[in-house]
């Protein structure tokens, strides 16, 4: 009988699990890592209470696009990590990692500290870390840049929205 041993490092991913499998662990990264945000000390009603300009858009619709746009997002990622490899990886990796940290951080400033200047800078540098990401991506998978251009909109969208509940809320 012969001896099972664990798959070679160098084997390509869908030989140890299936390419979905992977597909997925990105998926669920961007997602849970949203909800976490949203989980810590936040409070949801706040948007209600808030002074908006008329074109805000209603509170429910936050969740749904957020969940498109992390749904993308790991989509995307998980292009980039798989048709790149070595340092090209790493530096698109680390670009994920920074604009994903960056994103979590903005909710709790927003809704939990309520510090809506604090938050406006940043959701720019989210903004600005969006946009490097979806060049970096671009560069390396075309397609994986396209699917990070709604959330560099939506997070423009959002930096204004942000900005005007500052200015209205002061």
């Amino acid at each position: 009988m012969p001896r099972l041993s664990p798959p070679s490092p160098a084997l390509p991913v869908d030989r140890v699990a299936p390419a979905w499998l992977a597909w997925l662990g990105f998926v669920v990264l961007c997602n849970g890592a949203g909800i976490l945000s949203a989980l810590v000390g936040t409070d949801a009603s706040l948007y209600a209470t808030l002074v908006r300009p008329s074109w805000s858009p209603p509170g429910w619709l936050f969740g749904p696009a957020w969940t498109a746009l992390y749904t993308m997002m790991g989509s995307a990622t998980y292009l980039v990590w798989r048709r790149t490899e070595g340092r090209p990886r790493r530096q698109a990796m680390t670009v994920f990692a920074v604009q994903l940290a960056l994103n979590v951080s903005w909710t709790p400033v927003f809704f939990g500290l309520q510090r809506y200047g604090l938050a406006l800078i940043v959701i720019g540098a989210v903004l600005v870390a969006v946009i490097v990401m979806m060049i970096v991506y671009g560069r390396r998978v075309r397609t994986a840049g396209l699917l990070i251009a709604p959330l560099a909109a939506w997070v423009g969208f959002a930096s204004a929205l942000n900005a005007a509940i500052w200015w209205l809320n002061r």
